[in-house]
């Protein structure tokens, strides 16, 4: 019997998902208390013409990560395979979803969205660490996220569960703790010293074109893509799922965010599973209010 888990952030889509696996054949349940995966497992080879199930489990079902691992456990205890299919997305499109739906996040009736998200990624955390496929929906459209599916489950090719983060940052407000890579783009010339691009940032035109008008830029930019595409397969191989590439200049308004876009514009077109997080962009200007 073919048992998938699908877990994840508060969403990040994992209704939409289960729909899909639905729409293939599997038969899906959300919501299970996690300490009725071994019963349910039972149930469905006792006789059962069902060879293809989907349980959906989140933090809505209380006592979730107690329950879930001794649960697990217990399936593989008695022979059962599983895979875990965790739907992640980042912090920005989840408070994004949840205003335009209207909807409180499950943790955070009492607080903020994002107090919410941030509680629900600790909780997960040892989960993702679990999971067998990871798949991030911040920059995905929903036909895009069906594809993701029946080639996983219906083709059976091999998947790539690597998120990449690219982020920008100002080194002058240190280095993001959670970087893998960093990348130091201080010896380009700076647009900070352009009366017309002081004011703007990376994300404008004139400065994206004033930076990338350089051959060193240019250069930079394919050298580093080129590492980026060499190292990637080898963190897959090494059971690595996250991987955090920071660029910084000093203030992270003008270079970085510069270089960081045109990373993840190139990347993209990859089809690597990527976000993109501007981390100081908008701190120079508050500081100097």
């Amino acid at each position: 019997m073919k048992f998938v888990i699908v877990t994840g952030m508060s969403g990040a889509g994992k209704t939409t998902v289960l729909k899909f696996l639905e729409d293939i054949n599997y038969f899906c349940a959300d919501n299970l208390p996690p300490a009725l995966l071994l019963k349910f497992a039972e149930l469905f080879e006792q006789g059962s013409e069902i060879d293809k199930v989907a349980l959906g489990i989140d933090i809505r079902g209380g006592k979730l990560f107690s329950d879930l691992f001794e649960g697990l456990a217990q399936l593989t205890a008695n022979g059962y395979d599983y895979e875990i299919l965790f739907l992640d997305a980042s912090d920005t499109c989840l408070i994004k979803r949840f205003k335009e739906t209207r909807r409180s996040h499950p943790l955070s009736r009492d607080g903020s969205i994002e107090e919410g998200i941030t509680k629900e990624r600790e909780l997960l955390e040892n989960v993702k660490k679990k999971a067998t496929y990871i798949i991030d929906t911040s920059n995905i459209l929903t036909r895009e996220l069906k594809e993701k599916i029946n080639s996983i489950f219906v083709k059976n090719e091999k998947f790539d569960s690597l998120i990449i983060t690219v982020c920008s940052f100002g080194f002058k407000y240190g280095i993001p703790i959670d970087s893998d890579l960093v990348f130091d783009v201080r010896f380009l010339p700076n647009p900070f010293y352009i009366s017309e691009l002081k004011e703007l940032t990376g994300n404008d035109a004139p400065v994206y074109n004033y930076v990338m008008g350089f051959e060193e830029s240019r250069q930079f930019l394919d050298k580093l893509v080129d590492m980026v595409e060499f190292l990637i397969p080898l963190y897959i191989k090494e059971g690595k799922n996250q991987l955090v590439i920071s660029i910084g200049c000093t203030g992270g308004k003008h270079r970085s965010v510069t270089l960081a876009n045109a990373l993840f514009k190139e990347l993209s077109l990859k089809k690597h599973s990527i976000r993109l997080n501007h981390n100081d962009i908008e701190k120079d200007s508050r500081h100097r209010k």
